[in-house]
């Protein structure tokens, strides 16, 4: 993140933006992938029997046997061998239940056939693994357990081969039996049902139908499911029981009562395979064991990535909410504290000495300038019509628009002019500073003014000899339109919530350049403004801080500035507000590991400013897609309550922010649009910001628009 890097390129770079497509595209895939295998499930509840449609089922299905091979010119079905009953299970494998199902049937040595859901069998492999090792059969059960009666032919292929695949890549070994989900016999198969088991056929599946229901989903009872099992007949069973899907208690229980009666009853249990003398498993190529094991890991590396941003939504949804109370909490005691020092300095008698000295000594202001003609005569005539003894220095930078002519045109006795080649913010900056005949300093750009009082108010925290710097209060001049109302709320917000804050906890990160007071020993201590950075005011208060002086906040010193009037003006506003930020941050960050003054600020003031303006932009996007998922495979009504819990926090702050500040609340009804719409904005430039930083990119100086929408308040253009 080193300034000193190589410069950047009008236009700047675009492999940034590659890559945050690329993440965002590989997140929304591993979530649709994720969702598709968690959330499309219909396992819940098996469906109970159905009526066959007429006239699309051939004959030889209808009433022959449970195994069904259409494969080739004509449709062939088998039934097992007399007074043998092929046992299978279905919806697993389940973390409690199979074992225990595989736990019986080895006591007995029976084999029977399991029908596994590619879903589960990828959160289980190793029970899929024990299976194939204890000699019982695998056949599938589609991937996510779906209705292939009314899926279309690439799902289908979807369903039937992915699962193949999991089984591939779990056990080495290729299944070829398929059990449709919500098929029962063959009498009830519908016209959809034999259209998908005829399209399975062409990929090499036969189908499995069952004889015998135990219906052990509706748990009936142990003794009811083994006379299921049980029941006396001749011609050979396949009945169906579940390993997965719910409590499967009845059906341990029911099973391993019937293998314990079998040798009495006749009956010889087996898998479906042996029962009608098949082997329906065939060791898998390389190739599909391959691509097996890379789905497998694919769909669980995509379940992990979802499980940690999950995890990670909640520690957002946590901080933001902690961040919320904190900063109107802290807020409140900032404000209740300024307004009982004031009400007592009201209320004091005439006799008794003030509770603090009043600032009375007059101001250097140093206005740097370059080609800020549209707004400069408003700005000077308002600072130089304050009711606090000060001298205006406006030092041009270089400009090319008659920028000094206008300051010297107004001929005002205490403004001067400084003309300089151009060198930038920070050199207009000390190119003012050394020209100050006085010891307090304050430091405005070119394109805002003044209250009357603005001086004076804001000077007056100086009575401290600890103080360094002061911030005072920025307002939106242009808010009108829906761009400037949304600047409008983020500057409320932040001056009187994040700056109150910051002060109280001695941590306060940047005094903006818009309006802000500082003593020249503090400045010539630190070396005066730095050109290492972007953001030459945080850069500047971050080392007044670390020099162990305190930076506070007066919210009564207003100035009021020009926001930028379309989203490009704005985009390269706090592009470079952002990036020279991230080189602040990164050129203080040895204050993490200091005591004291410098501490404070690098463990409060730039830990919040990582957290809230770094690593929570940056998860902003994940957010975003997370919310479509949401919409899409969960719950809408919990997405669209959690967002509107996000949104009510949003308001409650920006509602108690202009509370404090004394501003109408009509502006918050574009708050539910700033959520929308400029938010996404801010996290674009924080994510390009940071991108540029790690490619150790320089940044350009971008100059904003001027619109000349400023205008010298009423009182201050009497007094001029």
């Amino acid at each position: 993140m080193s300034p000193g890097r190589r410069s950047a390129r009008t236009g700047g770079i675009g492999a940034h933006w590659i890559l945050m497509v690329t993440v965002v595209l590989t997140l929304g895939l591993s979530m649709a992938v994720q969702g598709y295998m968690n959330h499309l499930s219909g396992i819940d509840e098996p469906r109970g029997q159905v009526s066959r449609a007429t006239g699309g089922v051939p004959g030889a299905v209808a009433e022959g046997g449970p195994v069904v091979d259409p494969r080739g010119d004509g449709v062939r079905t088998a039934t097992p061998s007399d007074h043998t009953v092929a046992l299978t299970f279905d919806d697993g494998p389940d973390p409690v239940w199979t074992p225990r199902i595989l736990d019986v049937l080895r006591e007995h040595g029976v084999h029977a056939t399991f029908f596994v859901t590619g879903s589960s069998a990828i959160k289980h492999p190793e029970i899929v693994r024990r299976m194939a090792a204890e000699g019982h059969e695998i056949g599938i059960q589609t991937l996510t357990h779906t209705d292939l009666s009314a899926a279309p032919s690439w799902r289908l292929q979807l369903e039937t081969r992915g699962a193949q695949k999991v089984v591939a890549g779990i056990t080495g070994n290729s299944p070829s039996l398929l059990r449709p989900p919500h098929t029962s016999t063959n009498a009830t198969t519908t016209d959809g049902q034999w259209s998908a088991m005829d399209a399975a056929a062409d990929q090499g599946f036969l189908t499995v139908l069952n004889t015998v229901n135990s219906g052990d989903w509706r748990r009936p009872g142990a003794e009811v499911i083994t006379g299921l099992l049980l029941q006396p007949g001749v011609q050979g069973q396949v009945v169906l029981m579940h390993d997965g899907g719910g409590n499967r208690s009845q059906t341990v229980d029911a099973l391993s009562a019937a293998l314990e009666r079998q040798e009495k009853s006749g009956i010889s249990f087996t898998s479906v395979g042996d029962s009608i003398g098949i082997d329906s498993t065939r060791k898998a190529s390389v190739g599909d064991a391959i691509l097996g094991k890379a789905f497998v890991w694919g769909i669980r590396l995509t379940d992990a990535v979802v499980a940690a941003i999950s995890w990670g939504l909640v520690a957002a949804g946590i901080v933001t909410l902690l961040r919320a109370v904190l900063v109107m909490v802290v807020a409140a005691r900032h404000s209740r504290a300024v307004r009982k020092s004031r009400e007592a300095e009201r209320n004091r008698g005439w006799f008794e000495p003030p509770l603090r000295v009043e600032v009375t000594e007059p101001v250097s202001v140093i206005v740097p300038a370059y080609n800020e003609s549209a707004g400069i005569e408003a700005a000077v005539r308002s600072i130089a019509a304050s009711t606090h003894p000060v001298q205006v220095i406006v030092v041009d930078d270089g400009s090319t628009d008659g920028t000094a002519d206008i300051v010297e045109a107004l001929e005002l006795p205490n403004v001067q002019v400084i003309r300089k080649e151009n060198g930038g913010k920070p050199s207009a900056l000390n190119a003012g500073i050394a020209a100050a005949h006085h010891e307090l300093v304050v430091m405005v750009d070119g394109d805002t003014v003044f209250e009357l009082d603005t001086v004076h108010v804001l000077i007056q925290r100086f009575a401290d000899p600890r103080v360094g710097a002061i911030s005072g209060n920025t307002k939106i001049a242009n808010r009108g339109g829906i761009l400037g109302a949304w600047q409008h709320i983020e500057y409320v917000v932040g001056f009187n919530l994040d700056l109150r804050l910051f002060d109280v906890a001695e941590c306060m990160p940047t005094v903006p350049g818009a309006i802000g007071a500082f003593r020249r020993e503090a400045l010539a201590r630190v070396g005066g403004v730095s050109h290492d950075t972007l953001a030459e005011d945080t850069d500047l208060t971050m080392a007044l801080c670390r020099d162990g002086w305190r930076v506070v906040y007066e919210d009564d010193a207003l100035a009021w500035t020009e926001a930028p009037a379309t989203l490009g003006a704005l985009w390269k506003q706090r592009y470079r507000w952002c990036y020279g930020t991230l080189q602040a941050m990164w050129k203080h960050r040895g204050a993490i590991a200091q005591s004291g003054p410098a501490g404070k600020l690098g463990r409060r003031g730039i830990g919040y400013l990582f957290v809230f303006q770094v690593l929570l932009p940056l998860f902003a996007p994940i957010v975003d897609v997370f919310a479509i998922y949401g919409l899409v495979f969960l719950d809408p009504v919990r997405i669209a309550v959690v967002w509107g819990i996000f949104l009510l926090i949003q308001f409650i702050m920006a509602a108690y922010a202009f509370r404090l500040d004394r501003e109408p609340m009509r502006a918050l009804w574009t708050l539910p649009l700033q959520q929308f719409v400029y938010r996404q904005l801010m996290y674009l430039v924080v994510i390009q910001s940071v991108v540029t930083a790690l490619a150790g990119v320089r940044l350009r100086w971008h100059r904003m628009e001027r619109y000349g929408s400023l205008r010298v308040p009423a009182a201050t253009q009497e007094r001029s």
